[in-house]
């Protein structure tokens, strides 16, 4: 099961990566797992959160994602 974040985390981890200086969507797109482990006190569940927002990204819903919400239309 996908795991939710609140807001309140995936803008803990935002600030993380803006003061890794992190701060524009293709520097974030950027990051390989190497590049993340070296960003100080990073956690496994802020990895989850970095790996969710480039997705988010990549797939331009990222204000959907970090509101919690979905774009996806309804099936009938």
């Amino acid at each position: 099961m996908k795991e939710a974040f609140t807001l309140q985390q995936k803008v803990k981890v935002l600030n993380k990566l803006f003061d890794a200086k992190c701060k524009t969507e293709k520097e974030l797109q950027a990051l390989d797992m190497e590049s993340i482990l070296k960003i100080p006190n990073i956690s496994l569940q802020d990895m989850v959160v970095i790996i969710e927002l480039q997705k988010a990204i990549k797939a331009n819903k990222l204000f959907s994602y970090l509101g919690g919400g979905n774009d996806e239309q309804p099936s009938e």
